[in-house]
């Protein structure tokens, strides 16, 4: 896959989005759908030819776009230290998964399995949320550190919303994978900050356009 600063953009909005997305959920808080319904299809785009169709449309992951935005270039008061953490332990572990051959298969196994429920049901189905969260408990939790997830108790004890939850963490690692195949590093929201920002708001005007 070819790299740019703009696809370096769309990954960090896939990052951002499922984090986000995992932080309204675990609040009991409204969830944008079509922003679910991007993040979930990233998992089982596994091999496209740019990150551009990855979330399916831009229009699909303005919501990671505006959080990233939020997070890179707004002013201090505006930065959520809780997303910055969920993203950075996501990208940690993204790491450590590349370099652990068993799970990688596992885990291409488990989204083969919820590919296939996908194909009979809706993308956001229970069946298909449930597999994929068994994919993650099966796999990502069993490295460290894990993500702590902080939220409404009440909300938490749900295991619709558990499944949710881990669902949307591995659409996370997902868009963690595409961020490292895109080039991106430790050191790429510092030394590629202003670029990244500048990526990201054009990508922002053209995703407000679709409709």
């Amino acid at each position: 896959m070819k790299s740019s600063t703009r696809d370096l953009a769309i990954a960090l909005a896939g990052i951002f989005q499922a984090v986000r997305l995992v932080q309204l959920t675990a609040n009991g808080e409204q969830r944008d759908e079509r922003a679910l319904k991007a993040c979930l299809s990233g998992i089982f785009n596994t091999d496209p030819e740019s990150a551009d169709i990855v979330f399916g449309s831009l229009a699909g992951i303005r919501l990671g776009l505006e959080t990233a935005l939020d997070q890179i270039a707004g002013p201090g008061e505006r930065r959520d230290m809780e997303l910055a953490r969920y993203a950075v332990t996501v990208m940690h572990l993204e790491r450590k998964l590349n370099r652990n051959r068993a799970l990688l298969d596992n885990i291409s196994a488990g989204i083969k399995k919820a590919k296939e429920q996908a194909r009979f049901f809706d993308i956001t189905h229970s069946s298909v949320i449930a597999s994929l969260a068994d994919c993650y408990q099966q796999t990502i939790s069993t490295l460290r550190p894990r993500i702590m997830v902080n939220g409404n108790q009440a909300v938490l004890v749900n295991p619709e919303n558990q499944n949710l939850i881990r669902a949307l963490l591995l659409a996370a690692i997902r868009a963690a994978v595409l961020w490292h195949q895109c080039g991106g590093g430790r050191l790429t929201l510092i030394l590629q900050r202003k670029a990244l920002v500048n990526a990201s708001e054009s990508l922002l005007d053209e995703a407000r356009n679709i409709h």
